[in-house]
């Protein structure tokens, strides 16, 4: 990849959401829809740039000067802001300094302040988390679809939704008092928590895990815990469970780039120090009666932590675990997660007959993790055919590059071993 071109990249992943914080609290929420463009338009401006006259000195300073400048001329063009153009353009004007210092300084929790506004009571709640992951992060509908296992088509009625409503509210970006705050939290920290996970398990990269989008999460959890309404068992929880997860980044993946599944992974590798934090986070969760889905995911991620090898992993706890994540916050996904536990406790036949009871309603159609599973336990009981069948259906609905070398490797071993051939197109 050219050094433009991944600058660009970079930028794109960890600046996208500080640039829109710091440009919507200029313009205002209502026009979030341009700030979003201006930034994507910047950014596009970069690659070509760039990659013509060179990387300038302070490319981030760059970024937020051309995202500014064609704000400015947006909002010229449309002639009917009089009250906020003199403001940015005059800010503009007092600006004399590479803005490098400014926007370091300038955006400080701007990122969270616009995911509590992004969270407004009066947002549908199944608009907040669609539109904050495409304001703040710059997710695609499509990687948000995937995150939220919807279509897209859904995904873009729910960010038009919040867009409108915000526009009509017409809300202030300054910081919600602490009754709004409290009340919108459980929003955000659920929002947090996706941004984690799509880092967890990116979709549309040619990476497995997207670290910066994990450690973006974490930072503003941490951010969150360090505030007086965030200093609460159900952060606390959220961030053991994401130390848990990322003490296991290394082992995930291979030297080449590829998936490592959990049993041959290299303990060795873990990074105890995340394990200790995630440790002390999971303490201080303990206050209070309050128990949350973090607080029970978090315990599921301590067993694995806890356990001196694979063999020795308490199943049994973690599968009690996903039982009361089932009350607690019922998922697809955690019923998935549960059959892989009734799996290593009872076979991978007790494992498919789990996934059988599950309501065809209920079912992730569009979800390759769910045939993933199903692949996996059909291989392990020798049924060679109906594993093909399940991960060629998992590989025709992933858009991860990881996970389509992971299933292709999987069918080339499913068609190696003893049985029915396997189809060689695949």
């Amino acid at each position: 990849m050219s050094e433009p071109r991944a600058l660009v990249e970079h930028f794109f992943r960890h600046e996208f959401g500080r640039l829109v914080a710091v440009l919507t609290r200029a313009l205002g929420v209502r026009r979030l829809e341009l700030v979003e463009d201006v930034v994507q338009t910047a950014l596009a401006q970069a690659l070509e740039t760039w990659a013509r006259r060179g990387v300038p000195e302070d490319p981030a300073g760059w970024l937020y000067r051309t995202a500014r400048n064609l704000a400015i001329d947006a909002l010229r063009r449309e002639q009917t802001h009089a009250r906020v153009l003199p403001h940015l353009a005059d800010g503009a004007a007092r600006e004399p300094a590479p803005p490098e210092a400014h926007f370091a300084d300038e955006i400080g929790d701007e990122p969270l302040r616009l995911l509590f506004v992004c969270c407004h009571e009066d947002v549908p709640g199944e608009s907040r988390v669609a539109f904050a992951l495409r304001a703040l992060c710059g997710f695609s509908t499509a990687e948000i679809a995937r995150g939220l296992l919807t279509t897209e088509a859904n995904v873009q009625k729910r960010i038009e939704r919040a867009r409108d409503r915000l526009r009509d509210l017409d809300v202030d970006f300054e910081a919600p008092a602490a009754p709004q705050l409290r009340a919108r939290l459980d929003a955000v920290l659920s929002i947090i928590y996706l941004l984690f996970s799509q880092g967890c398990h990116a979709t549309h990269a040619d990476v497995p895990i997207r670290r910066d989008l994990c450690d973006e999460a974490r930072r503003l959890a941490r951010m969150l815990a360090a505030h007086p309404v965030g200093d609460v068992p159900a952060v606390h929880a959220l961030l053991a469970l994401m130390c848990f997860h990322a003490a296991r980044f290394d082992a995930r993946v291979a030297l080449d780039g590829g998936i490592v599944l959990f049993e041959q992974q290299d303990r060795s590798t873990w990074k105890w120090g995340d394990v200790r934090e995630g440790m002390e986070w999971l303490a201080r969760s303990a206050a209070g009666d309050e128990l949350t889905r973090y607080h029970v995911e978090a315990g599921i991620a301590w067993e694995h932590c806890r356990a001196p090898n694979f063999a020795d992993t308490d199943w049994g706890r973690i599968a009690e675990g996903y039982d009361a994540l089932d009350r607690i916050a019922p998922s697809p996904v955690h019923a998935l997660n549960r059959a892989v536990a009734e799996a290593h406790l009872r076979g991978p036949r007790a494992g498919l007959d789990r996934l059988a009871a599950v309501a065809p309603e209920n079912v992730p159609a569009r979800y390759p993790g769910w045939y993933a599973v199903i692949g996996e336990f059909h291989f392990r009981l020798g049924q060679h055919a109906a594993a093909e069948r399940a991960w060629r259906e998992a590989l025709r609905l992933t858009s991860a590059s990881t996970d389509e070398e992971f299933l292709r490797r999987r069918l080339a071993e499913c068609r190696r071993a003893p049985g029915p051939a396997a189809d060689p197109n695949v």
